[in-house]
């Protein structure tokens, strides 16, 4: 991160230090609990833990902005509600509404090359036909944002619609696992919001 470093100028906006994470997931209520939404668990932790505003409806999706403590990184959280394959068309807006660097996106989403319960970051990387993924490829211009990849296990068969079926299915697994898997994955994106946060500050 050091290269990305300077110093702030006088009286600079403040806007490209801010943070923005999103959750990945479908609105409505029959998409609630089902493990492609997991994303968006994890981002309704993590603005508990923070204690953020209540979320206001704005670049087609659901955000809230505050800080992640006293004197803490400032952080946007969005929850996109364009469907996950059209997510790009609320994230790309919002980060340059935001002035957040590529860098400085950090999106929390369902993995099922993951075993269930596996929690996993990392910056850029492949897509792995991951719908939502593809369309902020689509929507930032580039896969070089960070991902919180919440592990959720697969089917054992590889066909198109069974894989379909199991992602927008509800979890099978004791909802205390689940909690404790949104924990860790929570648990995880703080860690980066922490590392993301202590960069800026020795620009």
């Amino acid at each position: 991160m050091s290269v990305f470093r300077r110093r702030r100028a006088r009286g600079e906006e403040a806007h490209g230090d801010r943070i923005l994470i999103v959750g990945l997931g479908n609105p409505g209520d029959e998409h609630a609990g089902t493990r492609h939404n997991i994303g968006f668990e994890v981002a309704a932790e993590l603005s508990r833990r923070w204690d953020l505003p209540r979320a206001k409806k704005k670049f087609g999706g659901l955000i809230a902005e505050g800080r992640t403590g006293p004197g803490g990184p400032r952080v946007a959280i969005l929850l996109p509600q364009t469907y996950m394959n059209a997510s790009g068309d609320s994230v790309g807006p919002a980060r340059g509404s935001l002035k957040a660097p590529l860098d400085r996106v950090l999106v929390l989403h369902d993995e099922i090359d993951l075993p269930f319960g596996e929690v996993q970051s990392r910056l850029g990387g492949g897509l792995a036909g991951h719908n939502g993924l593809k369309s902020l490829r689509r929507g930032l211009g580039a896969d070089e944002f960070w991902r919180v990849r919440v592990g959720v296990g697969r089917p054992a068969s590889t066909d198109p619609e069974v894989v379909s079926a199991y992602v927008l299915g509800r979890f099978r697994e004791p909802r205390g696992e689940v909690e404790a898997l949104v924990g860790r994955a929570a648990d995880e994106a703080e860690r980066l919001v922490d590392q993301l946060g202590s960069a800026a500050d020795e620009r």
